[in-house]
C-alpha cells in the first residue's frame, strides 16, 4: 500500500526523473538512505517500471499522429500471439490496445508523414492475415499529451 511520502516521490519522479536523491528526499522530508530504500522498494514493486528520457516528436520530424482501429474475424490464442508479435516489432506503434466495442484493437502510429504512413499501412495489412477492417484517423493538433498518471490517494 502506498502511503502519502511514497505518492509524492512517485509524482515528483513523474515529473522530472533526473532529480538527484538529495532533491527528492528534500522534498519528502527524508534523509538520502531512508528515500533511497523506499525508491528500491517502489521500483522492487512494479510501481517504477522504467526512467526514460521523453523526446520531441516534431523536432525529430515525426509530424504525423495516426490512430489505427482494427476489426477482425480472428481470435484464436494462436493468431493473436502472431498479431501482437507482429505490431510489437514495428517502431511506428507507439501504443496498441486490445478493444471492447465496434473495434478489436486501438494503436497510436508516429511517422514523419503521409507516405512513411501509406508504408507502414501496407507492412500491416499485408503482414496480418485476418484484418476484416482497418481504420485510420489522423491528428491535427495535440492538445493535450502526458505520461504522467494520476496517482490515486
Amino acid at each position: 500500500m502506498l502511503d502519502k511520502t511514497d505518492r509524492k516521490l512517485l509524482s515528483l519522479l513523474q515529473q522530472d526523473c533526473t532529480l538527484s536523491l538529495q532533491a527528492l528526499a528534500d522534498e519528502v522530508n527524508l534523509t538520502s538512505t531512508p528515500c533511497w530504500k523506499r525508491l528500491k522498494k517502489l521500483e522492487d514493486d512494479g510501481y517504477i517500471r522504467n526512467k526514460v528520457a521523453l523526446l520531441d516528436a516534431e523536432k525529430l520530424g515525426l509530424d504525423l499522429t495516426a490512430f489505427v482501429l482494427i476489426k477482425t474475424q480472428c481470435h484464436s490464442s494462436e493468431w493473436y500471439q502472431v498479431f501482437v508479435n507482429q505490431v510489437s516489432e514495428m517502431p511506428e506503434v507507439m501504443a496498441f490496445y486490445r478493444m471492447a466495442g465496434e473495434y478489436d484493437y486501438l494503436m497510436r502510429v508516429q511517422v514523419t508523414d503521409m507516405k512513411s504512413f501509406d508504408s507502414f499501412y501496407k507492412r500491416l495489412v499485408n503482414g496480418v492475415a485476418g484484418l476484416s477492417d482497418v481504420t485510420s484517423s489522423f491528428s491535427m493538433e495535440e492538445i493535450k499529451f502526458t505520461t504522467c498518471l494520476p496517482i490515486p490517494e
